[in-house]
């Protein structure tokens, strides 16, 4: 019954999330579909000639000369071509094979192409497409910053890039300055946007993870958007006065914050074929002639760490992206972190929170179990009952009745105990398999990632094992054909679990082994009682 209660958990569960992300996407086509229709075509036409000779079967993008920048976090590659971010390895992050630093962006299009850009509108002011001067091509940290200045410059305006790289923390800093050389007041307007390719970004199977655009506005909350649901045909655009756009992907992200309050408007463009655009636009003040403005901006591009997020900006944290039960999964890293900060080591700390959880919903797993091994000590009695009435449904389940009315029986009560842990359960699902804190965390042993499947595949094997242990102390079904489903569900759930991360079976393998020990208690119990009754029959 324990096995039979997880599949159908499991199939719920997922059912469930489907239906939540389908509804989901519908609300955000509708969404898209109201605010296009709101954008005024004036608005539209602002933006219209931006990459507009963009869309082309194959995206060129071109290079001139690259700037170097080294700090304790990045190792960072400028283009003086509209100055973009080309490329950002992180320090402190290995690639998948552990070879070398993790490429968050970069242009190299092998198929990744992840790149940063900036740029203004109007008459001419630079775009991402113009060349910037730079007085150095390698650039350290001097202090606590490394500060990067690009220029680009006509009869018109002087236009200063400044970077200014932290030594603390993934926030990379953009202050745009732009100096009006004319006798006439300029009306600028200026974007920031991420590039990413739509290959790199597919998912596996396997591993429901998203890769895509997100944004936050306080209004609207955290919002994501598929790359394959932007169209050329049906560009998305949001107004707002506050919040972020960006890309998240699996422990990492990257995001342009505008700070403060101020209209704004998000935006998403595809490019190519394959390749797609998410950024933000927003309209500066009036420079008078022979004046200048100064505009700053906030690049996030690094891990999915609680802390760094929640000081780049607002909303931020939602790039950890635990779905509707975020209010559990929050609180439940939080204390897995907590945990880890004793022990060093992410592999007993999921064992010790999986513990304290069990512990938590000890009364709750005693009733369901109670009720199971009720029905245990009257399978035999309801086999004879089969076999009395043989096709008579009708009077089989007459008896049934009055035997778990006279033996004090609740056929139903394992169910309740088991829907309440449900959200706890698929919340930690989503905690292990987002929290970039495990990745390449070892364990012990042949386990020296947590984050991805178990080399050797010991852990997937000694799960299938408990289950079919589990299946033992569970009372067997009285229907053969659903006997032998319940026989080979152990096999089938193994499957999946050879692909799943080790941190994700490790938790699965320990639940299921306290499940058993919680069983084998309550089930000793309930034969004493039942055997004391029939003594003192």
């Amino acid at each position: 019954m324990e096995t039979k209660r997880l599949i159908l958990f499991v199939v719920f569960s997922f059912a469930l999330l489907l239906l939540w992300d389908s509804w989901q996407q519908k609300q955000i086509q509708t969404e898209l579909e109201i605010n296009n229709s709101d954008l005024s075509e004036n608005q539209a036409n602002v933006f219209d000639s931006l990459d507009a000779d963009s869309i082309k079967p194959a995206y060129q993008l071109e290079s001139d000369n690259k700037i170097i920048v080294n700090t304790p976090l990045y190792q960072a590659e400028i283009n003086t071509i509209g100055g973009d971010i080309r490329k950002l390895k992180l320090v402190k992050f290995k690639n998948d094979t552990k070879d070398g630093l993790y490429d968050l962006l970069n242009d190299e299009m092998n198929p990744l192409l992840y790149i940063a850009q900036s740029g203004l509108i109007g008459k001419n002011l630079p775009s991402h497409k113009e060349i910037f001067k730079t007085d150095r091509l390698i650039y350290e940290i001097q202090g606590a910053e490394a500060i990067v200045p690009l220029v680009f410059e006509n009869e018109y305006v002087r236009v200063t890039k400044t970077y200014v790289f932290s030594d603390t923390d993934y926030q990379i800093k953009l202050i745009t300055k732009i100096e009006n050389k004319t006798n006439t007041s300029l009306d600028p307007q200026i974007y920031y946007q991420l590039l990413h390719d739509h290959k790199s970004a597919e998912k596996s199977g396997m591993m429901p993870t998203f890769t895509g655009v997100s944004y936050f506005t306080d209004a609207n909350k955290f919002k994501k958007i598929d790359f394959d649901d932007i169209v050329v045909q049906k560009p998305f655009t949001q107004n707002a006065n506050d919040g972020w756009i960006g890309i998240i992907q699996r422990y990492f992200a990257s995001s342009w914050i505008i700070p403060g309050e101020s209209p704004r408007q998000f935006y998403t463009k595809r490019l190519s074929d394959g390749i797609s655009s998410a950024g933000v636009r927003a309209k500066l003040s009036t420079i008078e002639a022979n004046q200048s403005v100064e505009v700053n901006a906030i690049l996030y591009s690094g891990p999915q760490q609680k802390k760094q997020l929640v000081k780049a900006a607002r909303g931020m944290e939602f790039t950890v992206d635990y779905g509707w039960l975020t209010f559990i999964a929050a609180p439940l890293f939080s204390l897995l972190s907590g945990i880890q900060k004793i022990v060093h080591n992410w592999g007993v700390s999921i064992i010790l929170l999986t513990l304290l959880i069990k512990i938590f919903f000890y009364p709750l797993s005693a009733s369901s179990y109670r009720s199971m091994a009720q029905l245990k000590e009257v399978a035999p009695r309801l086999q004879s009952m089969k076999e009395k009435f043989g096709d008579d449904k009708q009077k089989m389940q007459q008896a049934m009745m009055e035997l778990y009315k006279t033996e004090k029986i609740n056929p139903l009560g394992g169910c309740l105990p088991i829907l309440i842990q449900i959200p706890v359960f698929i919340a930690l699902y989503w905690v292990l398999l987002g929290a970039v804190d495990l990745r390449q965390a070892p364990f012990f042993g042949w386990i020296t990632d947590l984050s991805v499947k178990d080399p050797l595949y010991i852990l997937p094997i000694l799960m299938a094992a408990s289950m079919f242990l589990q299946q033992k102390l569970n009372p067997k079904p009285t229907d053969p054909t659903q006997a032998r489903l319940m026989m080979i569900m152990p096999i089938v759930f193994s499957v999946f679990f050879f692909f799943f991360p080790a941190g994700l079976v490790l938790y699965w393998f320990i639940n299921n082994v306290l499940s058993m020990l919680q069983q084998w208690f309550v089930n000793k119990q309930i034969h004493a009682a039942a055997l004391k009754k029939k003594g003192n029959g």
